[in-house]
């Protein structure tokens, strides 16, 4: 199971955005790009362009590997619909995700720990894969020990950051569920992602 344990500050700093949803804003004192001065960027490829959807969409859903990508790029391409909402759906349904969007952690980068240390249920039996495909219906819940985490119920109190539409918390005893397949238009993005180039960079790499 990777995890990612590269530098987080530095590439919220590349995007402009708080992209990780610290407490400790990272974009704060950094006005500038990074490098001396902050050198102005130079006009970039379509590749690059590419690139840069591909990083910005990896970092949102805490830093997954290409191969990850490319493996749900495909379930997609192989169902009937449009790949790019299909692809982005998978990524949504993800059980670390999930956790994440019902508020059950503070970031993304949580929610996999909280995963991965067998603290989440689904429909009251452990699940510790990450990767785990979350249906509609599904129970998702904390064990008690996980309740009792100071950072846990900071996250659940956490009016600011609202629960999607396609979700639902019951905060009082800490578990939630996703009420409906998730729709692109409907997905909390930090910045904006164009997905159908990540698609295509992903169909270009694979």
């Amino acid at each position: 199971m990777v995890r990612y344990t590269g530098p987080k500050n530095r590439i919220a700093r590349r995007f402009g955005v708080n992209i990780f949803g610290r407490a400790r804003n990272p974009l704060l004192h950094k006005a500038s790009p990074p490098g001396v001065h902050g050198a102005k960027r130079k006009k970039k490829s379509d590749f690059g362009l590419q690139l840069d959807e591909k990083q910005k969409l990896k970092a949102v859903y805490g830093m997954l590997t290409q191969k990850q990508l490319v493996r749900y790029y495909k379930e997609a391409l192989n169902k009937k619909g449009v790949t790019a909402h299909l692809f982005i759906r998978r990524l949504e349904c993800r059980l670390d995700n999930v956790v994440y969007r019902l508020r059950l952690a503070p970031t993304i980068f949580a929610a996999q720990q909280i995963v991965s240390h067998g603290h989440v249920l689904v429909n009251g039996k452990k699940v510790d894969r990450r990767s785990f495909e979350v249906k509609p219906g599904m129970v998702i819940s904390l064990k008690p020990k996980a309740q009792h985490l100071e950072v846990v119920k900071q996250s659940v109190e956490n009016t600011a950051r609202e629960v999607p539409g396609y979700a639902e918390l019951d905060a009082a005893s800490f578990s939630g569920k996703l009420v409906s397949e998730p729709h692109i238009d409907q997905i909390p993005f930090p910045l904006p992602i164009n997905i159908p180039l990540v698609c295509e960079h992903l169909a270009h790499t694979s």
